[in-house]
């Protein structure tokens, strides 16, 4: 496999980073998408702590693709005050981690449908976040998340066409669109311009179901293939999001799982196992 800028939520692995470290070591992956720290969530560690992890990432020579952020997951009736003051600290983590990405999403609400009002306030805080990650030379990626506004390829374009910049540009991920019911060939028509980076997952319309890139309806090979030939060099971040290990077995998998280790550590691999085939395949 050459394509190396593969990266990952670790906290998959495991809860405790030595750990995570241990076996992003192992499978050869120098980048991690920091989200769980050691019992953490990574919006919610000041600078000794954001301090020490960096050393440990120096120990294991580990670096940071994107800070694994929960930014715009709250409700438009939460207090957005207080919201902007943790993503000032994301902006503060991600600097002392030497990362310039920082993964975002853009609101919940109540409601089924979205009205023009609600649009509205979501442009404004994107705004408001995207001229302080101006001030402070990061970029805000935003993923495709179930159920927030830029949850169908409709409006995440919609959020592009608005707010695209060298600040703010996309994430694209299969599995939430799949979940979605959104077509992924023609949302990767619509937003392959505006795509920054990658999260490498798949799943199933009929469940919801996650299953390993590749295996899923996705249609995961003719997306990184095209990305990849088209010459994106972007982050390729594995969330594996397998579920138990002992519950992959009914995806009748076989061999694939022979040899690997049980809980977290197995998923994760073979998560990356799926993907190292599909770019040795590309």
């Amino acid at each position: 496999m050459i394509y190396t800028k593969i990266s990952g939520f670790s906290d998959e692995i495991s809860g405790s980073t030595d750990e995570q470290f241990g076996v992003l070591n192992k499978l050869g992956i120098n980048y991690f998408e920091p989200r769980g720290i050691d019992g953490k969530n990574i919006s919610l560690l000041n600078d000794n702590e954001a301090g020490a992890l960096a050393e440990k990432m120096k120990k294991y020579g580990i670096k940071a693709s994107s800070i694994g952020s929960p930014i715009g997951k709250i409700k438009l009736t939460d207090d957005f005050d207080a919201h902007f003051e943790t993503f000032k600290r994301v902006v503060k983590t991600a600097k002392i981690l030497n990362t310039v990405y920082i993964r975002i999403f853009s609101f919940y609400h109540n409601g089924e449908k979205w009205t023009d009002p609600e649009r509205e306030e979501v442009i404004k805080r994107l705004k408001k976040m995207i001229f302080y990650a101006k001030e402070n030379d990061v970029v805000l990626l935003h993923e495709n998340e179930k159920d927030i506004y830029g949850d169908t390829a409709e409006r995440c374009l919609d959020l592009m066409n608005e707010l695209y910049c060298d600040n703010f540009k996309a994430v694209f991920d299969p599995a939430n669109f799949v979940q979605c019911g959104v077509d992924t060939k023609s949302a990767y028509s619509d937003l392959k311009q505006y795509i920054e980076y990658m999260h490498i997952k798949d799943a199933l319309y009929d469940s919801g179901r996650v299953v390993p890139f590749g295996m899923g309806d996705g249609n995961a090979e003719y997306i990184l293939t095209d990305l990849l030939k088209g010459g994106f060099d972007g982050f390729l971040s594995l969330e594996p999001h397998l579920g138990s290990f002992e519950g992959l077995s009914e995806l009748e998998l076989g061999d694939e799982m022979k040899g690997l280790a049980r809980g977290g550590e197995g998923t994760f691999t073979l998560a990356f196992n799926a993907l190292k085939k599909i770019i040795e395949k590309i």
